[in-house]
């Protein structure tokens, strides 16, 4: 593929520097991850003091069932108990049928806790022992009675501690794994978007030829035709404003030609004094058409500028029309052309600029004169365009016509100029680029028929009650 490439400008600078999407995603799903394991950790620091009191009632619980199951409660069950107790501080407590209690963990044992033991309940509860506070699970005996077991509350304490200690890390890895996702997740999302960044400034510095990928996800690979369809677009259209321009260089040349020749043999005596008019006349026609030609393109350059300005008013279209006929009747009938005019008998009557619907009239009158033979039609017409006001202008004429290719490029600069520059007579290549544009700036639509009733090219521009503001 072939790449040209045009110098511009530097671009300027657009504001403050922006933070790029990588990073806002990496900060975003870092943020996401750090909410997800505060939340988590919230949880699990709640949950972690229950669950170690839970495993540790559960435990006391195990033991209680099975000294309760023994035959006898008796003394030897003190003798084991700090075999039984172990370095976890779990204290022993016998309820005898009658209610005595005995054991070192008699004190934690209140009055509630016994008479629900000897009616036959078990009991899971809190108690103090020895001024702290004690886990206090309690079991019925087979054989009456009940077995107690306390065990210090800070073991819970220690065990809740070591669990939350335990969860600590996990979370920070979690958080941190999240962030490294989260950053090649971005990564991967940005760089289509990062590519497309870089073609695009690469056309706006003038490159053309610049293919741009249509793979991925679909909204990227909409991106890259998207890119593709604007970069043959750009092309095509540079390649149009330089045809444009080589033909502009190219009608300016041909009557400066003209006036350079003649004024040099005028100016070394080599025009005999009998041709001296015929010479004047013919400088003088070609000054004519230098200057309709600088005219066509000031008024194209006008129309593109911002700043234009219409005066709106209420304007009778059929008058208008009529002023427009009379005016061409003489120059029609020296070129045998047959101009009629078609209008109903009231006004139709829209609010626009009237003089550059004038303009817009005389525009296509000419282009039509330019092409069509003597004795051919040349037809005004105006109507009004419906219930929802408006109007509809014509010229229609009795030439060649235009083919469905022409009827595509009519309304562009030059190109039906260069297309027919030695087949049929040619005005500046830029009437129909006006007329186009103008009626742009009236808020209407130009259509244009390859072959109207008459034979020849028909346009129609409809026009609206009023231009839409703006």
């Amino acid at each position: 593929m072939n790449v040209s490439r045009t110098i511009n400008p530097p671009r300027p600078a657009n504001g403050p520097r922006r933070s790029s999407l990588v990073r806002k995603i990496v900060v975003l799903t870092t943020a996401v991850a750090a909410l997800a394991v505060a939340l988590t950790g919230l949880i699990a620091w709640q949950t972690a003091a229950h669950g170690a009191e839970q495993r540790e009632r559960d435990q006391l619980t195990r033991q209680a069932t099975v000294l309760s199951r023994l035959p006898v409660l008796s003394e030897a069950l003190f003798n084991g108990a700090q075999a039984l107790a172990g370095p976890n501080g779990v204290q022993l407590a016998v309820i005898a049928p009658d209610g005595t209690v005995s054991g070192t963990a008699s004190p934690a044992v209140d009055r509630v806790s016994k008479s629900a033991l000897l009616t036959g309940e078990p009991v899971s509860t809190t108690g103090i022992l020895g001024g702290r506070d004690v886990l206090l699970v309690g079991q019925p005996g087979v054989r009456g009675g009940a077995v107690v077991l306390t065990e210090p509350y800070t073991v819970v304490t220690e065990n809740t501690n070591q669990i939350r200690r335990n969860v600590i890390a996990p979370l920070v890895f979690g958080m941190l794994g999240a962030a490294l996702a989260g950053a090649l997740l971005a990564r991967r999302i940005a760089r289509p978007l990062v590519t497309a960044a870089q073609i695009a400034h690469r056309l706006a510095d003038g490159e053309r030829g610049v293919p741009a990928p249509v793979d991925g996800p679909r909204e990227t690979a909409d991106i890259g035709r998207a890119l593709n369809v604007l970069d043959e677009a750009l092309a095509r259209s540079e390649n149009r404003q330089r045809e444009f321009l080589l033909s502009v260089s190219h009608d300016l040349r041909t009557p400066l030609t003209a006036l350079q020749g003649y004024a040099e043999a005028l100016a070394d005596g080599l025009i005999e004094p009998e041709r001296v008019p015929e010479v004047g006349g013919i400088l003088a026609d070609e000054t004519r058409r230098l200057d309709r030609f600088l005219g066509d393109l000031l008024d194209l350059a006008r129309l593109e500028a911002d700043d234009f300005r219409l005066d709106v008013a209420p304007a009778d279209l059929r008058a208008l029309l009529s002023e427009a006929a009379a005016f061409w009747t003489g120059l029609c009938a020296r070129h045998g052309i047959d101009l009629r005019l078609e209008r109903p008998d009231g006004p139709v009557v829209v609010a626009t600029d009237a003089f550059r619907v004038r303009q817009l009239i005389d525009g296509l009158v000419q282009n039509a004169l330019r092409v069509a033979p003597e004795g051919a039609p040349l037809v005004l017409a105006v109507r009004a365009a419906g219930p929802g006001g408006g109007a509809e202008l014509q010229v229609r004429d009795g030439g060649p016509g235009l083919t469905e290719d022409d009827v595509r490029i009519a309304f562009e600069h030059g190109a039906l100029h260069e297309r027919y520059r030695g087949t049929r007579p040619v005005g500046s290549g830029l009437g129909l680029a006006i007329a186009h544009r103008l009626t742009g700036r009236l808020g209407a639509v130009i259509h244009v028929e390859g072959h109207g009733p008459e034979g020849g090219a028909s346009f129609t521009v409809t026009l609206p009650p009023a231009p839409a503001a703006g």
